[in-house]
């Protein structure tokens, strides 16, 4: 089942999220839950377990004008190449389309090769190689 994500799914989307390197406290994806104004978060049950997530916003920049940004996506390890991914991912861009969106954007670490092939099999295509910069503050 797939419904959208609630703050009790906060421990569970940080568990899923620790397993791609990211660490991130429930708390602060509760908070962000609450206060997703362009933003939908997704969650794919089995029982009561969360197994995946995929978070979307839709996104108008100066350069590609109005598309969908897909912020993530993460199937728990033990049910990875279940087709639970291409689900998450089928919802996302219904999504996306409803709200005027023409295309879905993704960024995928160099390193996630097996990301790359599933994007790929699902009709993206890699438009280019870039440095992704941060400053704090």
């Amino acid at each position: 089942m797939i419904r959208s994500a609630r703050s009790d799914d906060a421990q569970q989307i940080a568990r899923l999220m620790g397993q791609l390197g990211y660490d991130v406290a429930a708390s602060a994806i509760a908070d962000r839950l609450q206060s997703r104004a362009e933003r939908e978060v997704f969650v794919v049950l089995d029982g009561e377990r969360v197994v995946g997530w995929a978070a979307v916003c839709a996104q108008e920049t100066f350069v590609d004008g109005v598309g969908g940004y897909l912020e993530g996506l993460v199937v728990d390890e033990s049910v990875r190449s279940s087709g639970i991914g291409a689900r998450l991912l089928d919802v996302v861009e219904a999504w996306a389309r409803e709200r005027g969106c023409t295309e879905i954007r993704v960024h995928s670490n160099v390193v996630r090769e097996r990301a790359h092939t599933f994007y790929r099999r699902r009709g993206y295509a890699a438009i280019k190689t870039q440095y992704y910069f941060r400053k704090s503050f």
